[in-house]
Formats: structure tokens, C-alpha cells, sequence
């Protein structure tokens, strides 16, 4: 039991120090000795658990898109609808993109071109974003000629947009930022404005304000 645990603690110190060096570095620029001494792990413990950079990178996707559904889980049941788990979940995650280096990791491996085997994590978050835009559309809270998979492409852009502009400057990545981009898409977006009506009781209330009006919060 003890060797088990050293061994999961082990693991978790190398997951997290290279995220830290992927998140800062890319993945091109960082090294396995790199790695192992951020975590202050020796090689060979390294390569015991991790037999390539590759590997250590898949598992750091895994592990953001972890955090990620279970963040989702948690929303969903509060969430009043499809647009509305959209909205919240879109704006938690760029907190957690400011706060998690693990998960900030997770987004920029996911389009690192020296990356042969990436996109792991880009790809399940672009498909989660286009099945709640398909569920809401079912729900009829998607206004007329709206296409799920291209609203779907402007939202994973502006995700990860969010995240490159924040490796410059963290205030980038700030939640009033998310709710400026949603306070301009919604209003073209959603079927009728008062379906946000309810939004006003959350954290993201100027959204509400923006979808009946179709005007931006101040």
C-alpha cells in the first residue's frame, strides 16, 4: 500500500511539473530531464511511468479534460438549459485556465503544431461545445439558420484565443472578458432574449442584460 502510494504521488508530481513546462515552455522547447527535475523525480522513475514526452503529454491532456468534465458535471444540473450550461461552463473554464496549469497546459498542447499526436483534448472540448449547441438546438433555443458546427468553430477559437492571449497577459483570460464575448454572440445566437432571463441570478448576469437588449454590458 505504501509503494502504491509513493508510486501515485510520484506519478502526479511529474503530470503536474510538466504542465508547468509545457504551459510555459511548449512542448517542442521542454525535456524529460527538464521534467524530472521540476518534480524532483530521478530519470529512471521517470521513464518507469512515462517512456516518452509524448506519453507525459497525453497525460497531461487526460488529466485537463478530467478536470474539465467534471466541471461540467457539476454545472449541469443547475444549468436552466443548453445555452446556459454553454455560458457558464465556457466561463469557469478560462478561470481554470488562469488558476489550473494543468488545465492551461491541456489547451495549449491540444494545438502545439510540433505535435504529431495532439489535439486529444481540442478535439473532445470542440465536440462537447458542438453536442450542447446540437442539444439546444433540439430545445429550440437556437435561433433560425444558426448552425451548430460552425458556432461550435467560433467558440473553441475564441477559447483557446483566450488562452494564447493570456500566456502574454493573465487579465486577458479575466471571466469579464468571456462574458463580452457571450454578451455579442447571444443576441444572434439564441431564439428569444427572455430565455436568459434567469442567467440574472448567476455570476454571469450582464449576460442577460445583453441577450433581451442586444446590446453589450458595460
Amino acid at each position: 500500500m505504501v509503494k502504491q502510494l509513493r508510486a501515485a504521488r510520484t506519478r502526479q508530481a511529474l503530470v503536474l511539473a510538466a504542465a508547468e513546462i509545457f504551459a510555459a515552455d511548449g512542448y517542442a522547447m521542454s525535456s524529460l530531464p527538464a521534467i524530472s527535475r521540476r518534480a524532483g523525480v530521478s530519470a529512471g522513475a521517470l521513464h518507469f511511468h512515462f517512456p516518452s514526452k509524448d506519453a507525459l503529454a497525453i497525460e497531461v491532456e487526460s488529466a485537463a479534460r478530467q478536470s474539465v468534465e467534471q466541471l461540467v458535471a457539476d454545472r449541469r444540473p443547475s444549468a436552466a438549459s443548453a445555452l446556459h450550461l454553454l455560458v457558464t461552463v465556457t466561463r469557469e473554464v478560462l478561470v481554470s485556465v488562469a488558476a489550473d496549469v494543468v488545465v492551461r497546459a491541456g489547451f495549449k498542447l491540444s494545438v502545439d503544431p510540433s505535435r504529431k499526436n495532439g489535439m486529444g483534448f481540442g478535439c473532445w472540448w470542440r465536440a462537447w461545445v458542438c453536442e450542447e449547441l446540437l442539444r439546444a438546438q433540439r430545445a429550440g433555443e437556437l435561433a433560425d439558420g444558426v448552425s451548430p458546427d460552425r458556432v461550435a468553430a467560433v467558440i473553441v477559437a475564441a477559447t483557446v484565443g483566450f488562452e494564447v492571449l493570456g500566456v502574454q497577459d493573465r487579465d486577458r483570460i479575466a471571466p469579464r472578458h468571456v462574458e463580452q464575448f457571450w454578451s455579442l454572440v447571444l443576441p444572434q445566437l439564441a431564439a428569444r432574449g427572455d430565455q436568459f432571463a434567469d442567467v440574472a441570478l448567476s455570476d454571469s448576469w450582464p449576460l442577460a442584460k445583453a441577450a433581451q437588449t442586444g446590446r453589450s454590458p458595460v
